[in-house]
This record gives structure tokens, C-alpha cells and sequence, in this order.
């Protein structure tokens, strides 16, 4: 599976962004997808995720610092994931990495990742 994320740049304080994470090489239909974003000097962070479909619907999941501010979906058809980040903070900025694997839901022990994309907020 090969991921490219794309989408991001420079944006001011409370404004929005959406990313995009396009998968190529197999359908990512049964993969669970993440994001997450690694800032200078810190380690990179789990910021949402989203399940397959088990015909329930999407379970998705977000770290405590982007809830209610960033929503992430999925188009299986399209074999894309998406994260549409609104009410953006300085704190906000960090380079964004797409992640897919098949894994049980709740595990962030991804296999497949996507190159980065620059997010970055200004006050």
C-alpha cells in the first residue's frame, strides 16, 4: 500500500484546512486509517483515525486536543482519507502523515505510511 498525503499549508489562526491521504496499490477498504502529526522537535502524535465499514457504519476516534475541531472521513470508493481541520491553532502545526493498515480497532500499530504534509498556523 502506498499513501501520499496532501493538502496542507500555511493558514491563519481559527481558520480550516482539509487533508487528503490518497492509497494506491490495494483497496484500503478493510484498512483501518489514521492520521498523525509530528511538530519540530516532538515525536509524532496520533490525531484521529477512522475504521473500515462493517456494514455498522465508521467508528472514529481523536486524541483529546483536536476534538470537535477536526473531523476524519473516508471514501472507499475513491480509496482516499480525508481530514478536515477547522478552528486551526499555532499549536496546530506540525508536518501530517496518513497511516492504513488492517488492525483490530483501537491499535495505532500502523504498517503503511504516507509522506508528510506541512501544516502550519499563524498567530
Amino acid at each position: 500500500v502506498q499513501l501520499q498525503a496532501s493538502g496542507g499549508g500555511l493558514v491563519q489562526a481559527g481558520g480550516s484546512l482539509r487533508l487528503s491521504c490518497a492509497a494506491s496499490g490495494r483497496t484500503v477498504s478493510k484498512y483501518v486509517m489514521g492520521w498523525f502529526r509530528q511538530a519540530p522537535g516532538k515525536e509524532r502524535d496520533f490525531v484521529g483515525s477512522i475504521s473500515w465499514s462493517g456494514g455498522s457504519g465508521f467508528y472514529t476516534d481523536y486524541a483529546d486536543s483536536v476534538k470537535g475541531r477536526f473531523t476524519i472521513s473516508r471514501d472507499n470508493a475513491e480509496n482516499m482519507l480525508y481530514l478536515q481541520m477547522t478552528g486551526l491553532k499555532p499549536e496546530d502545526t506540525a508536518v501530517y502523515y496518513c497511516a492504513a493498515d488492517r488492525l483490530r480497532w483501537g491499535s495505532r500499530e500502523y504498517r503503511y505510511w504516507g509522506r508528510g504534509t506541512q501544516v502550519t498556523v499563524s498567530s
